[in-house]
């Protein structure tokens, strides 16, 4: 190995924009915020002590394709089957693992282990494993001391820890990876960092506890549970140091307890942090009660209905209410389309840069986008005649990025089929498929509050009747046009398998709000209703109340100006649709009664000169006769005299 190769190694970190190992990161890279911004490239590689005789190349793996500022990160791959993990893998001196934060972390890592150790002959340098795990597969273990129950565990009590039920598939990783590490360990040498809760640098398991003493909404903080059970606990950048150390001297010990020095209980930690930030006051409640914590997610709704009925106006109300982000399916795919130009352009404009693997997965995508539109006859936006996977693709991307899975977010509109909700929110746990790309489990982004709106039809059709004609092109709302995929979405709703079916599977159940008024919806009537299933914002602001009370304010006056727009645009464009929507009416119904006179004058001219006639003989004959039965008489007349 030369001199170079030693003194700057190239580290690979799973799920880097994640809360530790972000932190890990950018530890490990030595706060890239020192920098100069205009030397961001040379930021990319930092030196990581005072000596300088060692620096990191920080690669990894991120959940979403934003375009965050990471000058701590050489390379980032967007969502990589494991086929390309397993490339970069291998170009790569350390792989750390961290299964902290996500349950899926822990399939993957063990997927990489494994991969790594069956490659172990194609490895062109020694290579170390680092598999960051928790507490929690001590969580059960027997006392050192049973007279003494605080004796707190050291490294060398490993051999006798047990998991937590919830953390088992954690603590059988951890001696599989040791097991594979004893194997080779001059070439492929592995070590299990347990880390303990971690904390700082914003914070993530108290982040509950800051923010519910900062806002003061609650005099009392809640500690759940007895209270009394002592917190293994670390701060991410003492656990960064720590696998920074196992990278440079490579300790003979191969698993290691990451804890801090600290003795304290959950209750202790939570009177310090309300100490601080709050009143300073706690009450204990049970564990169950932890559960009913709604603070603890951002909302998820989704609002679904006939087009014309309102969707995407009560979906940006909601939005503006909550500080939720509005997740349209044409907005999307057009940020989606630009993304990928954007990273194109960026990557091949940029000889420096070497991320080409990244731009050509993306030049390959929109290639999949744009041949994908062609073939359904579409050259430019709206965008919604993409197959149903590309749309599911696409929505999933966008629903699983940071903003979304942070703030919240209301899904407007979509899925609008059966087979488009089970793709989207469907999660098999039994399936593994390494072509599948790795990502957060679908549970993520299902949607906590589904809203179906609903109206009759003809209001529907006085409701685009009385649209601006700007609206009526832009939502494509021509009469033939809207009156086919409003009996679409009928059709749709009636069958047994429909979005709404869907979700009442998933045990969601939808709330129906029927539209009975022309205009825009009684907002205030309908946000109220809205209001009461959601609940109060989740947002982390100074004052939920005062968030309420803007909100509300806000959704008044964006009522009030479009209900004036409203009434100036039909106030000059009312007898104009009318006008045309009758004539159309009329027009069409002239063209009726001319086909069925053309076929009458047939049918008239038939009867007149081969059945007329002899009829009228046929009748008198009968009125001269007086037959017993004149119906056979008639019967017995037509047949003789058939013309």
């Amino acid at each position: 190995m030369d001199k170079d190769r030693q003194l700057q190694e190239r580290v690979f970190i799973n799920d880097i924009d994640s809360f530790s190992s972000k932190c890990i990161a950018k530890c490990l890279a030595k706060h890239s915020l020192e920098c100069d911004g205009s030397a961001e490239k040379e930021c990319r590689t930092l030196k990581l002590n005072d000596s300088g005789s060692r620096s990191y190349r920080v690669v990894g793996t991120i959940s979403d394709g934003s375009e965050d500022d990471r000058p701590y990160v050489l390379e980032a791959y967007i969502r990589p089957s494991r086929e390309k993990i397993l490339q970069k893998l291998m170009e790569c001196d350390v792989i750390v693992y961290n299964i902290t934060q996500h349950p899926e972390q822990v399939d993957e890592a063990r997927w990489a282990v494994t991969a790594l150790h069956d490659k172990i002959n194609d490895f062109g340098q020694p290579k170390k494993f680092i598999l960051i795990s928790t507490v929690m597969t001590w969580a059960c273990s027997e006392p050192i001391n049973s007279d003494d129950l605080e004796l707190p565990f050291t490294d060398d009590d490993f051999r006798r820890r047990k998991a937590h039920p919830n953390f088992e598939k954690h603590l059988e990783l951890e001696k599989m990876v040791t097991k594979v590490g004893k194997m080779d360990r001059a070439l492929f040498s592995t070590y299990v960092v347990v880390s303990g809760l971690q904390y700082g640098l914003g914070e993530q398991v108290f982040h509950l506890f800051f923010k519910m003493s900062w806002l003061g909404e609650e005099n009392e903080i809640p500690v759940f549970g007895e209270g009394n059970n002592i917190v293994p606990t670390i701060h991410v950048c003492d656990l960064a140091r720590v696998i920074q150390k196992i990278i440079e001297h490579q300790p003979k010990p191969y698993y290691l307890l990451a804890v801090d020095y600290s003795n304290n209980t959950m209750e202790d930690i939570v009177k310090t942090i309300t100490s601080a930030l709050g009143f300073g006051k706690i009450q204990r409640k049970t564990f169950e009660e932890a559960f009913l914590q709604q603070d603890l997610s951002p909302i998820r709704a989704c609002v679904l209905g006939p087009p014309a009925v309102g969707k995407s106006t009560v979906s940006r109300q909601i939005c503006d209410y909550y500080k939720l982000h509005h997740v349209r399916l044409n907005e999307t795919i057009s940020e989606t389309i630009s993304h990928l130009e954007y990273m194109m352009r960026h990557t091949f404009s940029d000889p420096e840069n070497d991320d080409s693997a990244t731009a050509t997965e993306a030049q390959e995508l929109l290639s999949i986008i744009n041949d994908n539109m062609e073939q359904n006859g579409v050259i430019s936006l709206p965008l919604g005649y993409l197959d149903d996977q590309m749309l599911v693709k696409v929505m999933m991307d966008k629903l699983i990025s940071n903003p979304c899975k942070n703030q919240g977010f209301v899904l407007d509109g979509f899925p609008k089929t059966y087979e488009q909700a089970k793709e989207l929110f469907h999660v098999d746990e039994h399936e593994s498929d390494e072509r599948t790309p790795i990502s957060l489990s679908n549970k993520k982004i299902m949607p906590e509050f589904v809203f179906i709106l609903d109206a009759s039809d003809s209001l529907l059709k006085d409701r685009v009747m009385n649209l601006p004609e700007k609206l009526v092109q832009e939502h494509k709302y021509e009469q033939e046009h809207f009156l086919q995929i409003l009996a679409k979405y009928r059709e749709k709703n009636m069958e047994e398998e429909s979005v709404v079916n869907y979700l009442e599977e998933l045990d969601i159940n939808p709330l129906l709000i029927e539209i009975t008024s022309i205009s825009i919806p009684d907002n205030q009537l309908l946000m109220h209703t809205i209001c009461e299933r959601v609940g109060k914002p989740r947002n982390y602001a100074q004052n939920n109340e005062k968030i309420q009370k803007e909100g509300m304010m806000l959704i008044e006056t964006t009522v009030k100006a479009e209900r004036e727009q409203k009434e100036l645009e039909e106030a000059r464009q009312r007898s104009a649709h009318w006008e045309m929507w009758t004539k159309t009416l009329e027009e069409k119904r002239q063209w009726e009664v001319q086909q069925l006179e053309v076929l009458s004058v047939q049918m008239k001219t038939y009867l007149t000169e081969h059945i007329i006639t002899t009829l009228s003989l046929g009748l008198i004959a009968c009125g001269s006769a007086w037959p017993e039965d004149p119906i056979d008489f008639m019967a017995e007349y037509l047949i003789k005299n058939n013309p």
